[in-house]
C-alpha cells in the first residue's frame, strides 16, 4: 500500500510504499476512494516539520523544559539521541477517509465487505480503522462529499456543547474549513450566524451559506459587530474555530456575549483571559474535544466498546452518521468548499500548495490505482545479499519506540543479519527497516516465523503478546530474544515453559532483554563482588516517573502493569548481582490517601536469597523528574558500591577502586544483544540461563500477587 507521511525532522512530505495493515479485532480494512486534506491541522503539522530546530523549540516550550531535565539526569548525548530519534519518526497525515470495506476483523458487527464507509483513517490507499470510527455512507452522498464528514463532526461537537436553540444569535470566529461547516450546521439548527474572519473569500462563502460577516482586517470591530448583530443584547454563543497564538478571539467572544452566554473553543488560540469579562456575565467557556464522546478512550476507539445510546446520545460514530444524514438531505453543502483535486500519487504537490496558498480550503485526494495491487502483505526493502545460515539471521516482530531507538541498532551493531521486520501496520516496518538495512518488511508475522531462512526472532511488541509469540517462535525452532517481560500472567508463563520443554535437547536459545546486567558498570560491580562470600545487602531506587492511568502499560490485561513491565528489570539485576536463588518475596504498595491514586507503581519489594543476601527495590512513580531515575547500592563486607543512573559508579572502602564514570549513559543494550548473538553463533548456553529467566518471571508474578491483594 501507499501512505503519506510527514518527516518532522527534515520537513519533507513523503509518499511511502509498505505492506497493507494486518486486520485486527474490532476493526475494518478499507480500500480508499477519496480523502480530504484538513487545511488547518495538516498545514500546522507540515509547517512545524519544515521549521528550523530553533522554531520547533519555540513552538513547544514545555518540551524544551523536559529535554533540559533529561540532560541533567541522563546526560547530553543520551538526550540528543532521544530528541533526534523522536523527530526522525515520520507522522502519518490525514484523518478524513472514504472507501470500501475489504475485510472485517473479529467481533465487527453492523458492517459487511463492500460497504462504502467514512472513517478517520489517514491518507493511504489501504487503512485499518476501529469499527467505532467508521460510518456507512448513504447512496446519494458522493465520495468527495463524504470525505468532509470527520471535519464537519469536529464543528458539530462544538455546537453540541454550545446547545443552540431555534432563533439564537451565534458567532463563528474563524471561517476556515471547519468554521464554514459550522456556519451551515448552526443555520440548520435555526440560528442566526455572524462569521468573523480576515479573509474576504472565506467570508463570501459564509455569506453564501446565510451568515452575516465581519472582517477585522478592514477595520471592522468584532465586538461592535457582535453587539449590533444581537440587536444590542449580546450574542447567545460563540464558537471559535480560528487558529492563532493570540487571545483576541476569546476576549472578543466574552465581550460580545450576553449574560450567561456560551463560548466553545474548537480551534487553537491563546488563553490569556480577563477574569472580569467572564465573572460579571457568568459566562461558560468550554474546550471541545475533536469529534465527540469516545475520542481518545481506548475502550471505545481500540476495543470497540460503544457507549449506550440512552446515556451518551452523540458519540464520535453517531456524530459521523448525523453529518452524513445532513449531507444526504441537502442541508449541508460541501461542494462549494472544494478548491483543489489531486491524484493520491501527487499528494506531495498538494502539500506544497497547502503551505504556499493560504486560501486553499477543501483539497481532495482521489485514489484510482488498482485495488488488488494495494493489498500486499510483504515488500522487499533491499536485495538482502547472501546470508550465512551458520550465523544469526534475524526477524523482528515490532518496530515501536524502543525497538527502533535501541534494540534494532544494537542488533545491527552486533553484526546481525537483518532479514525481515514484521509490524501490524506496515509503515513503521518500512521506515525503520529501510534505515536499519532489513531485506524485507511484512505484516504477515506467521509467514515470517515459517520462513526457513530466518533462525532467530526478536520480539518487541506490547507485553500481552510476548508469550504467544515466544511459544510460536520456539515451536518453529527459532532462537528467541524477547523484550521484557516474558509473560504477564501465570497462564502465559506456563505457555512459554511448555513450548520450551517441548523442544527437549533441541531447544533453541531463549533470551529476555534484561540489558542492565550487561552494562559496563554493573559488570564492574559483579567482578568486585565476586570474591566476597558473605551475604550482601542491596538497595535499588527507581524514580520511575508518573504514567497516565489509561496508558497501555498500566492496563493489567495489555501491559501487565508497571511492576511486570519494568520492575522485572531490577528483580533480574538483583538476582544477577546476588548470584543466588531468590527464596522469599515481600512487597508493599503505597496505601490510600486523599487525592492520591492507589496503584502498584509506588511500591517496595524485598527479596531474600539462598546465600543469606537480601535487598529492597523501591519502585516509585511519585518522585521529581530532576532526580536520577535509577540508583543501585550494594553494602558488603564493610564496603559500598553506588551507581547513579548508569553514568557514575563510586566505591567506598574498596582497595584499588574509587570510581568508574562514563561520558554517556550505558544501560547495556548493545552488550546484551551482542552476547545473545554471539552465544547463538558459538552454540551452547545462552547469556542468561533459562532457569533464571523463568525464576525472575515467576518471582515478578509473586510480587504483583502480593501488591494486588493489599
Amino acid at each position: 500500500m501507499k501512505q503519506i507521511l510527514q518527516d518532522m525532522d527534515k520537513g519533507k512530505t513523503i509518499l511511502t510504499f509498505s505492506p497493507s495493515p494486518f486486520i485486527a479485532a474490532q476493526a475494518l480494512l478499507i480500500s480508499s476512494n477519496a480523502s480530504l486534506i484538513s487545511a488547518g491541522t495538516e498545514r500546522m503539522l507540515v509547517d512545524f516539520g519544515r521549521a528550523s530546530y530553533l522554531d520547533k523549540a519555540r513552538q513547544q516550550p514545555e518540551k524544551v523544559k523536559a529535554v533540559l531535565e533529561k540532560v541533567q539526569t541522563d546526560g547530553l548525548m543520551a538526550t540528543v539521541d532521544t530528541v533526534k530519534s523522536k523527530l526522525a519518526q515520520p507522522l502519518p497525515l490525514g484523518y478524513c477517509n472514504v472507501g470500501l470495506v475489504k475485510e472485517l476483523g473479529k467481533g465487527v458487527k453492523g458492517f459487511k465487505v463492500g460497504d462504502r464507509v467514512v472513517s478517520n483513517g489517514p491518507h493511504a490507499d489501504m487503512v485499518l480503522v476501529s469499527k467505532n470510527l467508521c460510518a456507512k455512507v448513504p447512496d446519494d452522498v458522493s465520495d468527495e462529499e463524504a470525505s468532509f464528514t470527520v471535519v464537519a463532526s469536529i464543528g458539530l461537537q462544538g455546537i453540541r456543547l454550545a446547545q443552540p436553540s431555534l432563533g439564537e444569535a451565534f458567532v463563528v470566529t474563524g471561517v476556515g474549513l471547519i468554521g464554514l461547516l459550522t456556519v451551515q450546521l448552526l443555520r440548520a439548527h435555526g440560528c442566526r450566524v455572524l462569521a468573523i474572519d480576515f479573509d474576504d473569500s472565506k467570508l463570501a462563502l459564509a455569506a453564501q451559506f446565510g451568515a452575516e460577516t465581519c472582517n477585522p482586517g478592514k477595520g471592522q470591530d468584532p465586538v461592535a459587530a457582535g453587539m449590533a448583530f444581537s440587536r444590542g443584547n449580546g450574542v447567545d454563543g460563540v464558537i471559535i474555530t480560528a487558529s492563532t497564538k493570540q487571545s483576541d478571539p476569546v476576549i472578543q467572544a466574552a465581550r460580545m456575549s450576553r449574560k450567561r452566554g456560551r463560548i466553545v473553543l474548537v480551534g487553537v488560540t491563546g488563553l490569556e483571559l480577563n477574569r472580569a469579562d467572564f465573572y460579571e456575565k457568568e459566562l461558560s467557556f468550554q474546550v471541545s474535544c475533536s469529534y465527540g464522546p469516545g475520542r481518545y478512550d481506548p475502550s471505545y476507539e481500540e476495543q470497540g466498546n460503544d457507549y449506550p445510546l440512552g446515556f451518551v446520545r452523540w458519540t464520535e460514530q453517531r456524530n459521523f452518521e448525523a453529518v452524513l444524514d445532513m449531507m444526504a438531505s441537502g442541508r449541508l453543502d460541501v461542494n462549494p468548499l472544494i478548491t483543489h483535486r489531486f491524484e493520491f500519487e501527487d499528494a506531495p504537490k498538494a502539500y506544497d500548495l497547502l503551505t504556499s496558498d493560504k486560501s486553499a480550503l477543501g483539497i481532495i485526494l482521489n485514489y484510482s490505482s488498482d485495488v488488488e495491487s494495494r493489498n500486499i502483505r510483504s515488500v522487499a526493502l533491499s536485495d538482502g545479499g547472501v546470508v550465512d545460515p551458520a550465523k544469526p539471521v534475524v526477524g523482528f516482530i515490532g518496530a515501536g519506540n524502543y525497538a527502533s531507538r535501541m534494540l534494532i541498532p544494537a542488533f545491527k551493531e552486533a553484526g546481525a543479519q537483518l532479514h525481515t521486520i514484521s509490524t501490524s501496520g506496515g509503515v513503521n516496518g518500512v521506515i525503520h527497516g529501510e534505515k536499519a538495512g532489513f531485506a524485507h518488511a511484512t505484516t504477515d508475522t506467521q509467514g515470517m516465523l515459517d520462513n526457513p531462512d530466518i533462525n532467530t526472532v526478536a520480539i518487541v511488541t506490547r507485553h500481552n503478546s510476548h508469550a504467544s509469540f515466544v511459544a510460536s517462535a520456539l515451536d518453529a525452532g527459532k532462537h528467541v530474544f524477547v523484550e521484557k517481560p516474558l509473560a504477564v500472567n501465570r497462564k502465559d508463563l506456563e505457555l512459554v515453559q511448555e513450548a520450551y520443554e517441548r523442544k527437549g535437547e533441541k531447544v533453541p536459545m531463549l533470551m529476555v532483554g534484561f540489558n542492565r546486567r550487561f552494562s559496563p558498570q554493573i559488570q564492574k560491580m559483579k567482578s568486585l563482588l565476586g570474591p566476597i562470600l558473605e551475604p550482601k545487602s542491596f538497595v535499588m531506587t527507581v524514580n520511575a516517573g508518573a504514567i497516565p492511568a489509561d496508558h497501555w502499560t498500566q492496563d493489567i490485561e495489555v501491559g501487565g502493569g508497571r511492576i511486570i513491565g519494568e520492575a522485572c528489570h531490577f528483580i533480574d539485576l538483583m538476582r544477577f548481582l546476588a548470584d543466588s536463588e531468590i527464596i522469599s518475596v515481600q512487597a508493599r504498595r503505597m496505601g490510600e490517601a486523599p487525592g492520591v491514586a492507589v496503584s502498584e507503581d509506588k511500591a517496595a519489594i524485598t527479596l531474600g536469597f539462598a546465600d543469606g543476601s537480601f535487598g529492597t527495590i523501591h519502585y516509585l512513580a511519585n518522585g521529581a523528574a530532576s532526580f536520577p531515575k535509577e540508583r543501585v547500592e550494594v553494602f558488603a563486607a564493610g564496603k559500598v558500591l553506588q551507581l547513579d543512573n548508569f553514568r557514575k559508579l563510586r566505591g567506598f572502602g574498596w582497595s584499588g577502586f574509587k570510581k568508574m564514570n562514563l561520558w554517556r549513559q550505558d544501560k547495556g543494550q548493545n552488550a546484551c544483544a551482542a552476547a545473545f548473538l554471539s552465544a547463538i553463533e558459538r552454540g551452547g548456553m545462552g547469556p542468561i540461563p533459562a532457569k533464571e529467566l523463568f525464576e525472575v518471571a515467576s518471582i515478578t508474578l509473586d510480587v504483583v500477587d502480593q501488591l494486588r491483594s493489599q
